[in-house]
């Protein structure tokens, strides 16, 4: 299958490249970029050969269509949305790994992303409706029909994983969740930004975004869906001083008090039995975000405190791979009929 690969030379494009340039069921077919157009890859990422040795291409449909089956947008918020219906028209499948299509509404994706919305004037919001949410865990059967797929946020990913095996079958109270999470920089992107330079973020750990960060909603509607009911929470994300991985502690109250910290992992590791890339951890052991850089795994850990019936659970992954690309290519094997995490069988080097 041709893969277009639009956005080659965003951290996210880069990720695609080096994870499909030696997969056999795949051909880097297209590579995107506006910015970096005209270059040969192997001249820019000498590092990440492609025995091909593609040139970098003006973005536009018919490029993108000429020569690929189906496209991975590794693009900034907004600029997915100029393509996508045009891609569809011409058959290809999509796979967006910006927020353009994680929302239902329309509307909505406006009311968050409303530097985004001002620049492009959106109309297409039977593409949102239509849009499968790319988290394979819950939905993998919907993707494997899907011809436009909305890759989740790296936030998102990292907090509902552990979230839905609980509000699925109501243990947790939907009130009072808490979400506390911490990223690398690689999270912000490969544009400079004052606030990633080592002399700003080394050596220190600071919060943002809090209470309005754009990944609570996100959040916050794939959990009311699972749920069956509204849920608002809190969600503080903090910048750690790291080049990749997150860490998720998140806090909820047990609707039976009762419950022990080896129930609710027994009843995790049940729910994701049939996802050998969801780790779940002993109790008692509690997983670092060293034990997943550079692989597509998520580590998760549950403790129950007894004594005010809350549960803590803590959940690991790499920004960039589960939380970014290799959810991406999970969905692109999903779509194409091989196995989810074909291609994705990575070693994390440690230490």
């Amino acid at each position: 299958m041709n893969v277009a690969i639009v956005g080659a030379s965003g951290y996210g494009g880069i990720q695609a490249v080096n994870l499909l340039k030696n997969n056999k069921n795949y051909k880097i077919s297209y590579l995107g970029g506006n910015k970096s157009s005209g270059s040969k890859w192997n001249d820019i990422f000498p590092f990440i050969y492609l025995d091909s040795d593609l040139f970098i291409d003006k973005i536009s449909v018919d490029n993108i269509s000429n020569n690929a089956d189906i496209a991975l947008l590794c693009l900034p918020n907004g600029i997915s949305s100029t393509l996508t219906r045009g891609l569809l028209e011409k058959g290809l499948k999509v796979i967006d790994l910006s927020a353009d299509y994680r929302y239902k509404s329309l509307e909505e994706w406006k009311n968050v992303y409303t530097k985004e919305a001002s620049i492009y004037k959106r109309n297409d919001n039977d593409l949102c409706k239509e849009a499968i949410y790319g988290l394979p865990e819950i939905n993998k059967d919907a993707i494997s029909k899907g011809r436009l797929i909305a890759c989740p946020g790296c936030y998102p990913t990292s907090a509902l994983i552990p979230l839905v095996p609980f509000l699925s079958q109501g243990i947790i109270e939907n009130e009072g969740i808490v979400i506390d999470a911490k990223s690398g920089t690689s999270g912000g992107g490969r544009e400079p930004n004052q606030k990633f330079l080592l002399s700003e973020c080394g050596e220190g750990l600071s919060a943002y975004g809090l209470i309005n960060h754009r990944h609570r909603s996100e959040i916050e509607q794939i959990a009311s869906f699972i749920s069956g009911n509204e849920i608002q929470l809190l969600f503080t994300p903090h910048l750690v001083p790291m080049v990749r991985g997150m860490h998720s502690t998140i806090y909820a109250r047990l609707k039976d008090p009762g419950l022990t910290s080896d129930d609710c992992r027994i009843l995790m590791e049940n729910f994701y039995r049939n996802f050998s890339n969801i780790n779940v951890l002993p109790v008692d052991t509690f997983p670092s975000t060293k034990w997943v850089k550079n692989t597509n795994q998520n580590y998760l850990s549950v403790k129950v405190d007894n004594r005010n019936g809350r549960i803590i659970i803590l959940s690991v992954i790499d920004n960039l791979l589960k939380g970014q690309t290799g959810q991406a290519i999970q969905n692109l094997n999903i779509m194409s009929g091989f196995s989810m995490d074909e291609g994705l069988e990575l070693t994390n080097n440690y230490p």
